[in-house]
């Protein structure tokens, strides 16, 4: 028999003390070397929380917030999904445009609703808090969905609490999810399937009742493989609460519970969740972040990977088939990735009447640096409107509909001036034009591609234009 020697036992705090959070700031703000603090590390979500970079146990006692586990010894264990007809659907709220906060807050407000008719038929509150149960959607913000359902506990149990029942007498609600549509694309299926897969960590890790993975451009069976690794391989479902004590989790848990709350008290300060639908505040509400959202993806501040940026240029342009709509929805649902789907779909057809698709020249001059970094850059902003793109050094007649002039600004005057006259394709500029680039205009440029572009609306108006003009070649 071989005998292990003892081991030491090991004092990490003995041998790494903590360091003051003052000390850590003064280290953060060196290395930013005069920049703005807040622009450069705080994350902002939709609903206006702003997220630090770091969070210690000092800054959330601060903040008055403790963990808040699932109760001590559960072991969650999502079943097949089977959602009651009468289930509260935050889900529809969540693929119509909905933030965070304002999934939380419009559930709140119908579980309210739902609770005060129950008890005012006679039912006793036991009975009532038992038949409610919710769905909500899961989409990619991995750390802000897991701190969205717990959230939806803890603000659960406070409306529970208000009707009088004793919080050890608070049953915990039952949480059916699924993954989002509203962030699914028709154009990558492969991606599709990070996203699924991110999003059901995150429902298993917030503690969901059932998960519903939903194919996208992939056979029901790989869905439910993702289930099976998570629970199997990942052992996700065998923590009672893997977030509690994240001090990032709980901070976001916190703010999110907090704006939510706010929008729930608006909610019935105007009659409750009935009186809202009514008066058409909800369709409002979702309207507008539907329309931020958009915006954010049309101006490329936010990234959906495979539709407005990082194209997957070996994927031809047929477009897989989306989950039949829901039924009983009463909103209007979109996926932000429809407006460039559109877009591919018109290239597509415009291959197989012509043969061809737009095609864009990438002419590279002078600093390397530069010229590449800028080419790549129209490499992806072409590409996610299924444009043809290529790259030279040197102009030598090639057929392109499309030329962009990839150089640094003080060489773009002459690099204009020497292709427009050699050419009879629209000539663009890769760089923001300084005081609307009239100078560059008047050697020829037709437009201007750079990182502040809203790529939908470059792309839309290119395609029309080539697809007119090639029409008439």
């Amino acid at each position: 028999m071989i005998e292990t020697p003892p081991q030491e036992a090991i004092h990490l705090l003995d041998d790494f003390p903590s360091v003051d959070t003052a000390d850590w700031e003064a280290a953060i703000r060196r290395d930013l070397k005069g920049a703005d603090y807040d622009s450069k590390l705080t994350w902002r979500l939709e609903d206006g929380i702003a997220v630090r970079p770091y969070y210690r146990r000092n800054m959330l006692e601060r903040m008055g917030q403790t963990a808040r586990p699932l109760q001590a010894g559960t072991i969650v264990k999502p079943e097949p999904v089977t959602v009651p007809a009468e289930a509260i659907r935050a889900d529809y709220l969540h693929d119509a445009g909905a933030t965070p906060a304002q999934e939380l807050a419009f559930a709140l407000a119908e579980g309210v609703e739902r609770l005060a008719t129950a008890f005012g038929s006679g039912a006793g509150l036991q009975v009532a808090q038992g038949r409610i149960e919710f769905v909500y959607a899961v989409g990619s913000l991995y750390f802000v969905e897991i701190a969205k359902l717990r959230a939806a506990r803890l603000l659960w149990r406070a409306i529970v609490c208000a009707f009088g029942v004793e919080a050890e007498d608070v049953r915990e609600p039952r949480i059916h999810v699924r993954t989002a549509r509203l962030n699914m694309s028709l154009l990558d299926s492969a991606i599709n399937l990070l996203r699924v897969t991110t999003e059901a960590a995150a429902a298993l890790i917030a503690g969901c009742d059932s998960l519903v993975v939903e194919p996208w451009g992939w056979d029901r069976q790989l869905a439910e493989n993702i289930e099976r690794i998570l629970r199997e391989e990942a052992h996700l479902t065998r923590v009672a609460d893997a977030a509690a004590g994240s001090y990032y989790i709980e901070a976001l848990t916190d703010a999110l519970a907090q704006e939510a709350w706010s929008v729930f008290q608006h909610v019935e300060a105007d009659g409750g969740w009935s009186a809202a639908l009514k008066s058409g505040a909800v369709e409002k509400a979702l309207e507008e972040s539907r329309g931020r959202k958009a915006d954010a993806i049309a101006g490329r501040q936010q990234t959906l990977v495979g539709v407005n940026n990082y194209p997957n240029d070996s994927d031809d342009l047929t477009l897989v088939d989306e989950p039949p709509p829901f039924s009983s929805d009463p909103f209007r649902q979109s996926r932000l990735a429809e407006p460039f789907e559109d877009l591919r779909r018109k290239a597509g057809a415009q291959l197989k009447e012509t043969g061809r698709v737009p095609r864009v020249l990438l002419l590279k001059r002078g600093d390397c640096r530069i010229s590449s970094a800028r080419a790549n850059f129209c490499l992806t902003f072409f590409g996610c409107g299924g444009f043809e793109v290529v790259e030279a050094e040197e102009y030598s007649g090639e057929d392109a509909d499309l030329i962009v002039l990839c150089s640094s600004d003080g060489e773009y005057e002459a690099f204009a001036a020497d292709i427009s006259p050699r050419t009879s394709a629209q000539v663009l500029v890769a760089s923001d034009p300084f005081n609307g680039g009239e100078y560059l205009k008047k050697a020829g440029v037709q437009g201007f591609v750079h990182a502040g572009s809203n790529i939908l609306e470059v792309l839309t108006n290119w395609q029309d234009k080539l697809n007119g003009r090639n029409h008439t070649k």
